[in-house]
């Protein structure tokens, strides 16, 4: 919930910055403020993106470090929130302890859950599919009674999210995951958000990251090489 940032540091009289500690890590040192041939280089050189990035790997991994969990579960839409957290849980705790689902419906097309493949592949995380038509079939047979004849409107698109929520709720607590939610703050703070569904979950990794910083962490990410595929970040 909290991310401190380390860098604890200091300064001369003159207000020059003479010393400071490592960033997002534990650092310990001593400075000697009668020992004038200390020579400390300090880089500042960091960009807005790396300081996110590393912030929010800490957070994941003090967070898991600290309540005992030793793996964690996402969903994948084949958007770019759920892949950047993917990826931040993968640099966190390893591939190895992340695992992924998918969950098509009617609705889905086959581009997300390629793209969602080509990162799974890319970041060498675990996965499954767990198509959810037959399940929103079976609520919507049994609920829609009850509609009174209304449209369909954004009450079945809610109602694949909560479905969603539901199994990875189910596979989370089978299995001692952590289950991370992937809605950022843009969303949350404009009801761009499904109550019950894509908000369930322990740790909302990007929860306090506008959807513009999201684009450029994602930029970042590919900065030397493409781990999140171009089509996630473009469409």
């Amino acid at each position: 919930d909290r991310v401190f940032d380390g860098a604890s540091f200091c300064v001369e009289a003159t207000g020059k910055l003479i010393k400071m500690g490592k960033l997002f890590t534990e650092d310990f040192f001593i400075y000697d403020t009668d020992d004038s041939s200390v020579e400390n280089s300090i880089n500042l050189e960091r960009s807005f993106e790396e300081e996110i990035y590393d912030a929010l790997v800490l957070g994941i991994k003090d967070y898991c470090n600290k309540t005992g969990f030793k793996t964690v579960l996402l969903g994948l839409s084949g958007g770019i929130d759920s892949a950047i957290v993917a990826v931040l849980a993968a640099a966190a705790i390893g591939a190895e302890n992340v695992y992924s689902v998918m969950m098509p419906s009617m609705y889905s097309s086959a581009g997300s859950v390629d793209d969602s493949v080509e990162l799974i592949n890319n970041l060498g995380i675990k996965s499954h599919k767990i198509p959810i038509q037959p399940a929103f079939d079976t609520v919507l047979e049994h609920i829609s009674p009850y509609f009174n004849g209304k449209l369909a409107d954004v009450t079945e698109e809610n109602l694949q999210s909560r479905i969603r929520g539901l199994f990875l709720m189910s596979l989370a607590n089978k299995h001692g995951h952590l289950l991370l939610t992937t809605g950022n703050k843009s969303e949350v703070a404009t009801g761009y958000a499904t109550l019950y569904g894509d908000m369930c979950g322990g740790l909302a990794v990007i929860a306090d990251v506008y959807k513009t910083d999201i684009y450029a962490l994602a930029r970042y990410i590919n900065r030397d090489k493409t781990i999140i595929p171009d089509a996630i970040i473009t469409k």
